[in-house]
This record gives structure tokens, C-alpha cells and sequence, in this order.
């Protein structure tokens, strides 16, 4: 729209500049042959022998003729030799100048008056010279200057309404695609740009996309298919292999390796149990099939109530657990969810945090918002990885000095991510200002 109008605002600047530059040539011509037509009035009163003509006999020919033209015209003869012979009253003390052997029209500031043209004529040994003031010229251009930028000023304002206008009417099927392409997303990959009537290359590039929607669409169905299919038809094989396990335990009771391996395995198939229902909670949510129930509780009691289970895991992990803040309110949430995000929120910061460390919980309910705070005191992450960890199987080995550290399956805060978004809300993750470590902040409405 800017563009548009500076494009033709500069073009009418343009048009009106050249304009001015053809009516001052015009104007200047103009005078030039109406110096010309009184050249010729001269002309005839100096007829038939203008080289026999004293000073006197032309002033007593011209004379009464340049009175007469004195408002319009300035008038000089001089001979070949330079000698006047004849200057108009209204010359007063100003001479003109030669123009012999030059230019024989000229553009001259005549002392008292101001610019005039001043013209040259040759006739026999006589050199008449006829100069008219440019003052009506100079305020015609002024005229025409001032009218010119009215209309530049016009054209401009006209320009940004029209462009505007323009803009709006020819890129309605640009923003239709946009704003279609927009609301594409997971949950709404069934919606399609509308073609524009017609054939042009606007329609194709709707045509276009579309056809790249339906690939899209079909690859990302066949990955959620595969990711809900794979999850629940592997809880049945885990499960049967978790019951074989432990029907070997009485049998290895007194095998201490044995026993060892088949601890391990159990811990594995636990694992990998985790992961499936992890895979599958996320197949839910991405594919929209996830019921949300949400219920009034109040927001302190849940706090406190998932405060006693952190305060114990902390103390697994060499390390304590705090609620810094619990504001009292009601809020509405499904409570299951909500406690499995700050486990697994308060998991990561204990694996994160060196032994002896504080992990720190407030909850806070302002302005609508309820306000979930994680802080660790590990060492924190690089600033390009911060949005990665929300990623799947994202991981980081904690730099926190325990040996027996590990990291987990990478879906913890993902799934978090999940329930975040499940309750309208958003999660963010920063690297704590003051101190090392980071900080977790999940934002849900309240009501």
C-alpha cells in the first residue's frame, strides 16, 4: 500500500515537473515571438533606408509607438558601431545589453524591473532590441507550483486510500489462503484453502497447497495410527512378560545373579511400560480423542497434598523440596493430570540437582491465571536447547556430580506440554537469572 502510493505520488511529481519545465519554455517562446511580432511594427516605421536614419529621425518615428507599448515592451537601437540612437522612456537609466555575435535571445536582470527576455533584430546597420518583463511568466509558474503541490498532496492521500483499497480487494484470496493455512494444524487437518474462481496463479498455488495438506495429512495420520496401535498392542506382550518374570522369582530366590538379572528385566518392562502408556497418552492428545474432565478443587490443598509425595522423593534423592508459595482459590483442572505434570516437573529438577539441593514449587492465581513454578538448582541448559526439551526423547545427562544419575525417557515434558495445552494453558522453560538452574512455569486459566 506504501509502496503504491510513493509509486504514484513520485509519478505525478514527475508529470507535474515536466509540465512546469514545457509551459516556462513555452512561456519563454512565447515572449520570444511576440518580441519578434513587435520587431516588425519597429521595422516598418524605419522603412525604406533605415542606414539614412539619424537619432532624431528614428525617435521621432518610434517614439509615440513605444509609449504607446510601454507596459509591455522595453526598446534600444544601436548601430554596428554600438553608438544608441534611440532608448524607450521606461528604460530609465538601465542599458541593455549587446547581444552581437552571440545569442540573439536571452533570458537578462534588468536593474529596477527584473528578469526580462530580451531579444536582438538585425535590419541594415541597425540593431533593435526589444526586451518583455517575465514577471507574468515567473507568477503563472508560481501559480502553477502551488497548484501543483495541492494536487501532489491530493494524489498522495487519494494513493493510500485507493492502495489500501486495491490491497484489500486484490489480496482477499491471499489472506483467505493465510488464514486458512493458520487454522491447519494437528487437530484440524481435515480443512482445505478455498480454490479462487478462475485459473490464475493463485488458484494453483491453493491447488497447490491443498495437494501438499493431503500428503501431510496422510503421513501424519499413518505416524498417529501407528504410535496408538504400536503403545496398546505392546501393553499386552509387556504384560505377559512382566507375569513370567515374576513367576521366576521363587525359582531364583536362591540364585543371587539370577536374581539380580530378573530385577533388572522387571525394571526394564516397567520402563518400557511407562513409555507405552506415555506414547499413548500423547497419541490421545495429538489425535483430539482425549476426554478432559475438569472439576472444581482448590488449588492449595492439591498443592499441599502432592507437596507430602515430593518432600519424600527429594529425600530419595539426597535433596529437599519446598512450596514457596500456595495461594488459596478454586480452580478448575482434571487434578490426576495436574499432579502427574508436577511429578514429572519435580522428577526432572531432582535429577537435574546436585546432592543437597532445593527444588522449589510455588503456586500462584492472579488476574484468572493459576501460575505453576518448578525451579532446580542444576546447571541449567544452553539458551538454543530451551524449546528442545519439550520435544520427544529429548534428553540431557545431568552435569550434577551423581553417579547414579540418569536420564529419562525424554517424554516427561512432553507430556506435560500435552496436559498444559489440554487445559488452554502454556509452559515455558528459562534458565533462572540470579543463580544456576532452571525454571519451569506452566500458565493455565483458572476457571
Amino acid at each position: 500500500m506504501v509502496q503504491f502510493a510513493v509509486l504514484v505520488t513520485v509519478t505525478m511529481a514527475v508529470v507535474l515537473a515536466t509540465g512546469g519545465w514545457l509551459l516556462s519554455r513555452e512561456a519563454v517562446n512565447g515572449l520570444d515571438l511576440l518580441n519578434q511580432a513587435e520587431y516588425v511594427e519597429i521595422r516598418d516605421r524605419l522603412e525604406p533606408n533605415p542606414a539614412a536614419l539619424s537619432a532624431a529621425d528614428i525617435d521621432r518615428r518610434v517614439r509615440a509607438h513605444t509609449e504607446v507599448d510601454a507596459a509591455l515592451y522595453f526598446f534600444q537601437i544601436h548601430n554596428d558601431t554600438g553608438t544608441l540612437l534611440f532608448r524607450s522612456a521606461n528604460l530609465g537609466r538601465a542599458v541593455l545589453p549587446d547581444l552581437s555575435g552571440g545569442v540573439l535571445q536571452r533570458t537578462y536582470e534588468l536593474a529596477g524591473v527584473g528578469e526580462v527576455r530580451l531579444c536582438e533584430f538585425y535590419y541594415g546597420p541597425l540593431h533593435v532590441q526589444i526586451a518583455s518583463p517575465l514577471s507574468p511568466a515567473n507568477r503563472l509558474l508560481r501559480d502553477y507550483a502551488r497548484v501543483s503541490l495541492f494536487l501532489l498532496g491530493g494524489v498522495a492521500f487519494i494513493s493510500v486510500g485507493l492502495g489500501w483499497a486495491f490491497a484489500r480487494l486484490t489480496l482477499r484470496p491471499v489472506r483467505a489462503i493465510h488464514d486458512t493455512a493458520a487454522r491447519i494444524r494437528a487437530d484440524n487437518f481435515g480443512e482445505r484453502i478455498p480454490v479462487p474462481a478462475g485459473h490464475d496463479e493463485l488458484a494453483a498455488l491453493a491447488q497447490l497447497l491443498n495437494r501438499m495438506f493431503d500428503r501431510l495429512e496422510a503421513s501424519f495420520i499413518q505416524i498417529k495410527r501407528f504410535t496408538a496401535d504400536a503403545s496398546h498392542e505392546i501393553k499386552t506382550p509387556l504384560a505377559l512378560m512382566r507375569l513370567n518374570a515374576e513367576r521366576l522369582r521363587p525359582k531364583l530366590a536362591a540364585d543371587q545373579e539370577g536374581s539380580a538379572a530378573l530385577g533388572e528385566i522387571l525394571e526394564e518392562i516397567e520402563g518400557l511400560r511407562r513409555i507405552t502408556n506415555s506414547l499413548l497418552f500423547l497419541a490421545k492428545v495429538e489425535s483430539g480423542t482425549f476426554a478432559l474432565t475438569r472439576t472444581e478443587v482448590v488449588a492449595d490443598a492439591l498443592v499441599r497434598g502432592f507437596a507430602e509425595d515430593a518432600i519424600a522423593l527429594a529425600d530419595d534423592c539426597a535433596a529437599r523440596f519446598e512450596v514457596t508459595r500456595s495461594d488459596a482459590g478454586g480452580v478448575r483442572c482434571e487434578p490426576t493430570l495436574i499432579r502427574q505434570l508436577l511429578l514429572n516437573l519435580t522428577t526432572n529438577a531432582l535429577r537435574a540437582s546436585p546432592k543437597g539441593a532445593c527444588v522449589e514449587l510455588e503456586s500462584i492465581i492472579v488476574d484468572g491465571l493459576w501460575r505453576l513454578a518448578v525451579k532446580d538448582e542444576g546447571p541449567g541448559l544452553p539458551p538454543d536447547q530451551l524449546e528442545r526439551v519439550f520435544e520427544r526423547f529429548v534428553r540431557y545427562s545431568p552435569s550434577n556430580g551423581r553417579s547414579e544419575s540418569k536420564p529419562g525417557h525424554g517424554l516427561g515434558l512432553a507430556i506435560c506440554r500435552s496436559i498444559a495445552t489440554l487445559h488452554g494453558g502454556t509452559i515455558r522453560i528459562e534458565n533462572r537469572p540470579a543463580r544456576s538452574g532452571l525454571c519451569v512455569a506452566v500458565e493455565l486459566p483458572q476457571g
